[in-house]
């Protein structure tokens, strides 16, 4: 059964948290609204371990990129090369609804990105990720519930609240707005109907916000076991023909493993869908940390990169009509190294990519300061060095698709980041 942050579950700490942070908000002119006839949707997923970006769009035109890959790099043309994206870039083949998605002009992808983070840190990068802050300094609520936590959402019939997928809500999500979480089957153990009464009966009685929150819950799972509409027409996977490498061999089968990844995305679908379900959610996705044997082709990261694509796809599918109101962003903690190691896989880096995807991006595009892959450009001389700030990504999304004030975003949101303007014309 879904898990619910109820009121009545709350510390006194939170509470006083909560309401210093709805005070600030109301300080702020201009709040947001999604009235008007807009109902936008957004979806965060983490890939937790950090991503190669590399491998997911590599840099073909750089004469520098076989040089440091060496047999791990992904040739221009021939068996096992990516999809044609600018001529420069390619994308990995394991990939190819995002391919499609970029050809009708509603993805796009955001090369040499990293967060303010600069160690080596899986625990602080993740933490400087989730919390939109530029140091590791601990925190205990992220960027997104503070954003929702800021969204006027007068003319909707039930309160807005946030969605956080899996048995754990992220930093991300975690913070005064109410959020309601959905665990796998596969980490909970379901309850009967006739507990559930008995339960709904018990809490009606001593302690009704507990009560509301149980039936909230009930109502989660229900939308969430509920099978794909008929009403909606799946999206084709298959990318345009013009673009399509010929050579490239076929997409591999994803593996069990990663079967949960993609029920979750169709799960987080069903309910952000929902006419009056949640609008903002997250969810992760573990096993990014390609030591060894990494195999972008047809290896442990194509596999994943596999899985991330079908997962993509689900969302997509899943959303129907609201698709067209939607993003999703596909961010990580940190990139891995330029070369790589004597593992065959790559180690802890900084520079990498981010996915914007959704019938609301303005997609089939790169965008990227490219620092090049030169020995005197890389980072620490091993590094995809970043020219593009995460938290400029993040504010272009809130600003433009979301309707939050800059102010509010550079202080509240992404505290102290005024220096950081939200990028520009991401939004369709």
């Amino acid at each position: 059964m879904a898990e619910t942050r109820a009121h009545s579950l709350v510390t006194r700490r939170q509470m006083l948290v909560g309401g210093a942070s709805l005070a600030l908000w109301a300080g702020l002119p201009n709040v947001s609204a999604l009235a008007a006839g807009r109902d936008p949707r957004l979806l965060v997923v983490i890939l937790r371990g950090g991503l190669d970006g590399l491998s997911l769009a590599p840099p073909i035109g750089d004469p520098d990129y076989i040089r440091l890959r060496g047999e791990a790099a992904l040739p221009r043309s021939g068996p096992g090369a990516g999809l044609a994206l600018d001529g420069f870039f390619a994308l990995n083949g394991n990939m190819p609804f995002l391919h499609g998605l970029y050809g009708r002009k509603q993805a796009l992808i955001v090369h040499a990105v990293a967060t303010p983070y600069r160690g080596r840190s899986h625990f602080d990068g993740q933490d400087v990720l989730e919390s939109g802050l530029a140091t590791t300094t601990r925190s205990d609520d992220g960027w997104l519930n503070r954003a929702l936590a800021g969204l006027d959402v007068r003319g909707r019939s039930a309160p807005l609240k946030g969605l956080a997928m899996g048995p754990v809500v992220p930093l991300v999500m975690r913070g005064s707005a109410p959020v309601v979480s959905w665990i796998p089957p596969t980490f909970r153990r379901p309850l009967d109907n006739d507990t559930v009464s008995r339960l709904m009966d018990l809490y009606a009685e001593s302690d009704p916000v507990l009560a509301r929150a149980l039936a909230e819950g009930v109502e989660i799972d229900r939308v969430s076991m509920a099978g794909p509409r008929s009403a909606r027409p799946p999206m084709t996977s298959a990318p345009p023909t013009p673009q399509t490498s010929p050579a490239m061999p076929a997409t591999p089968r994803t593996p069990p493993r990663f079967r949960l990844f993609i029920e979750t995305a169709e799960t987080a679908a069903r309910l952000m869908s929902a006419a009056d379900g949640p609008r903002i959610g997250a969810l992760s996705y573990n096993g990014w940390d390609t030591h060894a044997n990494e195999g972008a082709a047809t290896g442990q990261l194509g596999q994943r990169l596999a899985g991330l694509d079908a997962a993509i796809k689900a969302f997509a599918d899943g959303m129907g009509a609201a698709w067209k109101h939607s993003v999703v962003a596909v961010v990580t903690e940190f990139g891995r190294t330029a070369r790589i190691n004597g593992t065959r896989g790559s180690d802890h880096g900084t520079g990498t990519v981010a996915i914007l995807a959704g019938g609301s991006i303005r997609g089939g595009r790169m965008i990227a300061d490219w620092p090049g892959l030169s020995d005197r450009a890389l980072r620490d001389g091993r590094d995809l060095a970043p020219t593009t700030d995460l938290r400029a990504v993040f504010k272009g999304l809130l600003r433009d698709h979301l309707a939050i004030p800059e102010q509010a975003l550079a202080r509240r949101v992404f505290p102290d980041s005024a220096a950081i303007k939200p990028f520009d014309g991401l939004l369709a």
